[in-house]
């Protein structure tokens, strides 16, 4: 087993740590002493504090007594017995990844091994690259998981997490680069589908970063009266159109030392953007009716579910304010590129709704491959409003298909009619009929039911009207 890996294959390296490597708390745990002095030289050429233990007693006893981030357990026959190791290390101490290496290695094993909680297998002999590539994965994948959960405390004492919670590629991509543009000072531009969260993340950008303590003031460009939003922005003088009767700061200036965050910035006038643009260049606004100009010290956030550069092109939005905005960019997946979070957003949804109701609800399984194959065009926010909706109307704890809004359930494909069947039923006929039912069981309460309908009450009434409905 000594020959697992040879020490010829193995550059030793005195300069100290790789350069950018994470710090990382490594034990080595092996009955050969020879086999730890590899294992151990591989983890201090990354710069890693390197510790090692011949027996699983003095490992858990150095685990017990020491900070240990990763362990690597070599396992020897019989496999059960270094799987109780494996064991015991993940109950007293869940957060410390294993590798497990082993010369006797079979997929059964392994199999067992992964159940057991380990992060990683690998079978005797490998190559130092493959082991020293592991230990390097390992590290990013324990600094990730740092960096969320110290996102995650900063951020949940001011707002709900929502649509950031998930284990997909996708969301860890988007946990870097919100860590990043966190410990920025420059704009940045937060793109995405509506739904797709995209004021969460600007608020994540907020509250993880040095200006978590000053204000954070959303601004939304599209609902704003088009002859007031430049008053909103930039503030005016007592006098400076009919109803100014006093002088009044402007957004950009209440935010003094924090963030400003500008939803929808495509739908901003052409003229705006202009005045917009200056302010982000020379860092002072100049307030409606006033001859002076009044320095400011805020840091703009950008969110749009257009696509810009095309407005660019069509002349409906500056270039050179899009570059301005666009120093730093993130995108916020859809919900039907991350399909593997919708069950934990589901749950989140659930534990939410239990408070209200005083009582726990939970999904069918089939309930959840439902949702789990809906394509969800309103994204997150439409699979909250669906969950709230079925808090709301079911008759018991658990939130089975039938339970489900006919525009969910009737999306997921199903087998074609035969013959003798019941007729199929127009989707503007389901439609009525949940409206109407969902109406019914609020005993009437309409902006409830748009609400959980994920409709507008504007859009609601319109229908009622169509339908001619006496509620």
């Amino acid at each position: 087993m000594t020959a697992a890996i040879a020490h010829s294959t193995f550059p030793v390296s005195h300069a100290g740590p790789i350069e950018h490597s994470t710090l990382l708390n490594l034990l080595i745990v092996s009955p050969e002493r020879p086999l730890r002095d590899v294992y151990r030289e591989a983890g201090c050429a990354l710069g890693y504090s390197t510790s090692t233990a011949g027996t699983p007693e003095q490992a858990l006893y150095l685990i017990d007594s020491q900070t240990v981030d990763a362990v690597v357990l070599d396992v020897q026959p019989p496999i059960a017995h270094g799987l109780e190791t494996l064991q015991h290390i993940k109950a007293r101490h869940p957060q410390i990844e294993v590798i497990v290496v082993t010369s006797c290695g079979t997929v059964e094993s392994a199999v067992q091994a992964m159940k057991a909680g380990a992060y990683d297998y690998l079978t005797q002999p490998f190559s130092l690259g493959e082991f020293k590539l592991l230990l390097e994965n390992i590290a990013t994948h324990l600094r990730l998981k740092t960096e969320k959960r110290i996102l995650c405390g900063r951020f949940k004492t001011h707002q709900g997490f929502g649509c950031l919670i998930g284990r997909t590629t996708e969301i860890e991509k988007l946990y870097r680069l919100i860590r990043k543009a966190s410990q920025s000072s420059h704009p940045v531009l937060i793109l995405g589908e509506s739904g797709t969260g995209k004021e969460v993340v600007a608020r994540a950008i907020h509250y993880s970063g040095p200006f978590r303590d000053k204000p954070f003031i959303p601004v939304d460009c599209g609902s704003l009266v088009p002859t007031l939003i430049e008053s909103e922005l930039f503030g005016h003088t007592k006098g400076a159109f009919t109803g100014a009767s006093q002088s009044k700061d402007g957004l950009l200036t209440i935010a003094e030392g924090g963030t400003v965050f500008l939803d929808e910035i495509g739908e901003l006038a052409i003229d705006l953007q202009a005045k917009l643009l200056r302010a982000l260049q020379e860092k002072e606004i100049r307030p409606v009716g006033s001859t002076k100009s009044v320095p400011i010290n805020v840091r703009i956030l950008a969110a749009t579910n257009h696509d810009l550069e095309q407005a660019v092109a069509q002349g409906l939005f500056r270039l050179d304010l899009f570059y301005r905005l666009n120093v730093l960019s993130l995108r916020v997946p859809p919900l039907r590129e991350r399909r593997e979070d919708i069950p934990l957003l589901a749950a989140k949804f659930l534990e939410q709704c239990s408070p209200s109701s005083g009582r726990s609800y939970e999904l069918s399984d089939e309930a959840m491959q439902v949702l789990i194959a809906h394509d969800w065009p309103g994204n997150v926010r439409e699979l909250e409003n669906c969950i709230e909706r079925c808090c709301a109307m079911s008759s018991g704890p658990v939130i089975h298909t039938v339970d489900l809004p006919s525009s969910i359930s009737g999306s997921v494909a199903r087998p074609a009619a035969t013959a003798g069947e019941a007729r199929v039923v127009p989707l503007s006929e389901i439609e009525k009929q949940t409206i109407l039912k969902t109406i019914a069981q609020l005993k009437g309460d309409k902006m409830l039911a748009a609400k959980l309908l994920g409709i507008g009450k504007t859009t609601l009434y319109r229908k009622l009207k169509e339908y001619q409905a006496e509620l």
